[in-house]
């Protein structure tokens, strides 16, 4: 997708050198927080963690209640202070940064929502552009951009107070507050755990476009397995405060790092990947014929591949039908062409399509086997149940996949 092209950069954090070079957005080294207990000894309950997150990307904190995900994430913009480590934001030290300031360069949602009951939508969305010294028309204009954004009536809404609109409406309104001021950074604790889950799933669905066209990179806080997959670009895991994996959401169902992140993920989590694997990474390149290949040629390239269907592909590369072995071995006889007895595809899956459609297509249609096509209808293979099985078994993820490309 790309960026929207209305969208301004005017308030950001600083702009370093290293920006260029490829520093990540957000840099975790060896972070650390130390809290003195009632029996006066202390305990880590955040232990060392260090990461990177590269810009325009989504990285979730998963853990369950207490692994220390929320603390680091505090630590980031300094509502907590660290004990020790260091936490870097397109390079720069964020010791070095006065609190607030730092703040306020920082989009924040809470799962509470936190919008001022006495000020209405326009204010709330508002707030931080004002502070910011935005003048009123830009910071109007703005809130009314944001609100189109998540499908939400400027012109009905902006006037209204927060306890005039439903909870998702609220979490909407949080959200897009917290990106008012195009900080390049967001961190979001839970921010739509407390949403029922229709309204959950449409508000996520939002943010995760939003998001793709803004480029924010954002760090969230989760505790749901199905929300950091279907969101995070990158997922990292904590237990205890110590930070036990931090993978892409593919690498991290396929190779649990130990028996924790297993028990964590879920025992179905092969079921879980067919969300993340698309169609192109279980494709396979079967024999195909060309419209003009006899049928007996097409019937030998079966026997030999020992397959029930041939594809036929055209001049220009793209899947116009298939021919059945049956009607190639009825047309040995008589002679005959495969544009003879061509027959249309059931169905076909497109190459970014998630492996979860593309079953689901197969049971529709009652089929084994779909052809796998680009935008124009360009031949890239075949997806069947048995490539979907041996990609699922053969330890192969798209986790290790992007990193190889990297």
């Amino acid at each position: 997708m790309t960026k929207n092209p209305t969208v301004s950069m005017n308030v950001a954090m600083p702009t370093t050198a290293a920006a260029s070079a490829g520093v990540p957005m957000i840099q975790l080294d060896k972070l650390t927080k130390t809290f003195l207990q009632k029996d006066g000894t202390r305990s880590n309950a955040v232990d060392a963690v260090s990461l990177d997150v590269p810009r325009g990307e989504i990285c979730v904190f998963l853990g369950p209640s207490g692994c220390g995900k929320t603390t680091t994430l505090k630590m980031i913009n300094r509502l907590i202070e660290p004990t020790s480590g260091t936490v870097r934001i397109d390079g720069e030290d964020t010791a070095g940064i006065d609190g607030v300031a730092l703040r306020r360069k920082i989009g924040y949602v809470i799962q509470q929502i936190g919008l001022f009951p006495n000020m209405t939508i326009e204010e709330n969305i508002m707030v931080v552009p004002r502070l910011l010294g935005w003048d009123k028309a830009r910071s109007r204009e703005r809130a009314r951009e944001l609100m189109a954004m998540v499908q939400l009536d400027p012109d009905r809404m902006l006037g209204r107070y927060p306890r005039e609109l439903s909870g998702g409406q609220q979490q909407r309104i949080g959200v897009i507050r917290a990106l008012a001021a195009d900080a390049p950074v967001l961190l979001m604790d839970e921010p739509f755990g407390a949403v029922d889950p229709i309204n959950r799933e449409s508000i996520q669905n939002e943010f995760f476009q939003m998001q793709r066209a803004l480029g924010k990179t954002v760090i969230m806080v989760s505790h749901d397995i199905d929300e950091a997959i279907k969101l995070g670009d990158k997922v990292a895991v904590f237990r205890r405060g110590k930070l036990v994996q931090f993978d892409h959401p593919d690498a991290l169902l396929a190779h649990p790092a130990d028996d924790f992140v297993q028990a964590f993920v879920g025992h179905d989590n092969t079921l879980k990947r067919l969300l993340l694997v698309r169609a192109g990474d279980a494709a396979t390149m079967p024999p195909s014929a060309a419209p003009g290949t006899t049928l007996a040629q097409a019937f030998g390239v079966m026997d030999d591949a020992d397959v029930r269907h041939l594809p036929v592909v055209d001049e220009a590369g793209r899947a116009v039908g298939y021919v059945s072995r049956r009607d190639a071995r009825a047309g040995l006889t008589g002679g005959g062409t495969c544009a003879e007895v061509l027959r249309p595809f059931a169905a076909t899956a497109a190459f970014d399509e998630h492996l979860r459609i593309v079953l689901s297509r197969m049971y529709q249609h009652n089929t084994s086997w779909l052809p796998v096509v680009d935008a124009d209808g360009a031949y890239l293979g075949e997806v069947t149940q048995e490539s979907i099985a041996d990609y699922l078994s053969s330890g192969k993820s798209r986790g290790a996949k992007l990193a190889m490309s990297a």
